[in-house]
């Protein structure tokens, strides 16, 4: 049942890589005021619209017979533009203009590696403010530099549940949605039988079914209970899942599958997305934070992996990748058993935004994989340490009622602090509320 697997993300996920297309971000609230101005200007009206579809599903096959497409909650748009029609469109964009920015369409994937044997800066100050808002009424003991030790799977759990107290909190996630954006699910995998799952595909071509075995793995820990021997390896058990598929079988995606899946979680009310893929590309996107922020506003937290080019960048090190490198999106990175960082995980670099946020186990982490893949296996990855986050927020959603900002907040604020630099685990190990 249990095999040693592991993920490897391709070589050229390390390239900036586009799809020919653009990403238009709109203003706050000027959706349609942009949509006018692409259209007057710029001779764009036929867009497929979200908004048509039930529960903002858009169909993807739109995107090649339409002109692109718009995103209504999110405040962007997906655009087909020759050169002559982007020089237009970057002329009127800025300052006094319903378009903030436009930038390319580009390539995302999973984010794992190989099991080897070998920030939120704009909104620090709000951050403060709210711990001083919820001082008088949040958990009455903080979880600070302790002893910490090591870790390891048993009959009962794993060891990443174990180190971030998973197994020993009375919540489970009951009655909060969690939206896992990656490779599908296997719908029909044991563990979840009864369970109550929502899900989509937005890869052209393909439906939710996973057949490629990093999505039902990452739905597994955030959201998924025992094997079948009893083993626990779900942090948030009784969470109500959304799966949305956004990346390919073959572990690759674009930028407006990932809008059309964050669009649906968003508008079905999910008050945590979790998304382990990005690139390595070391800027912030405009469109991604506008989004992140959007979303915290509308009482979702967007939590994504930090990614796993670390070595691959020698001096210095490689940084947080997009779409974590977004201040308002929540960077994850890994540790293993021994709370030492995982040496593939990435450090924060110096942009806005590009910090590791928090920490979560991220070595030989078992979960649920395809049945037809042997049903269990265990990863590395920041991809395998963002659905740890994804849980513990769903549990301390249940537990103190919280939502967006404030409950990235209690995130930051209950993580246990570790002996290792804040540039490369943020405020330290992610703790579950008990």
């Amino acid at each position: 049942m249990f095999e040693q697997a592991s993920f490897s993300t391709p070589n050229s996920a390390q390239a900036d890589e586009t799809t020919g297309r653009y990403i238009v971000t709109f203003r706050d609230n000027s959706v349609a005021e942009g949509m006018a101005v692409l259209r007057e200007e710029m001779g764009i009206s036929r867009l497929a619209n979200a908004a048509d579809f039930a529960g903002s599903a858009l169909d993807l096959e739109q995107l090649d017979t339409a002109e692109g497409a718009v995103f209504p909650t999110l405040g962007v748009a997906v655009v087909s533009l020759d050169e002559e029609a982007l020089s237009e469109v970057m002329a009127v964009a800025g300052e006094g203009s319903p378009i903030l920015d436009v930038e390319p369409e580009r390539v995302f994937y999973t984010i794992g590696t190989e099991l080897q044997f070998d920030y939120l800066e704009g909104y620090r100050d709000a951050v403060d403010n709210l711990f001083q808002k919820i001082s008088t009424s949040a958990p009455s003991e903080k979880n600070g530099a302790g002893t910490l030790t090591s870790f390891a799977d048993d009959a009962l759990s794993t060891w990443g549940l174990k180190a971030t107290k998973a197994t020993t909190s009375r919540y489970t996630g009951k009655g909060v949605r969690v939206a896992v954006l990656d490779t599908g699910m296997d719908l029909r995998h044991p563990d979840f039988k009864g369970r109550s799952i929502v899900s989509k595909s937005f890869v052209p071509g393909e439906d939710v079914q996973d057949g490629n075995g990093h999505g039902t793995h990452c739905v597994g820990t955030a959201c998924g209970g025992k094997d079948l021997n009893g083993r626990r390896y779900g942090v948030a058990s009784e969470a109500t899942i959304y799966v949305g598929k956004v990346l390919s079988n073959a572990g690759s995606g674009y930028t407006s599958w990932i809008l059309a899946g964050m669009e649906w979680a968003i508008v079905n009310q999910c008050q945590v997305i979790s998304m382990s893929l990005g690139n390595s590309v070391p800027t912030s996107s405009t469109a991604y934070e506008t989004i992140g922020r959007r979303a915290l506003e509308n009482g979702c937290l967007i939590v994504a992996a930090a990614g796993n080019h670390r070595q691959r960048v020698a001096t210095p090190p490689g940084t947080v990748g997009q779409p974590a490198n977004s201040p308002s999106i929540l960077a994850v990175g890994a540790i293993d058993s021994h709370l030492q960082l995982a040496s593939f995980s990435c450090t924060s670099g110096m942009d806005l935004g590009a910090n590791v946020d928090i920490a979560a186990p991220g070595v030989a982490v078992y979960s649920s994989v395809p049945t037809n893949r042997g049903r269990y296996a265990s990863f590395n990855g920041t991809s395998m340490a963002t659905p740890h986050v994804a849980g513990i927020a769903a549990l301390h959603a249940q537990a103190h009622d919280v939502r967006g900002a404030l409950l990235w907040l209690y995130l930051l604020w209950t993580s246990t602090r570790m002996e290792l630099p804040s540039a490369d685990v943020g405020s330290g190990l992610a703790q579950a509320p008990q």
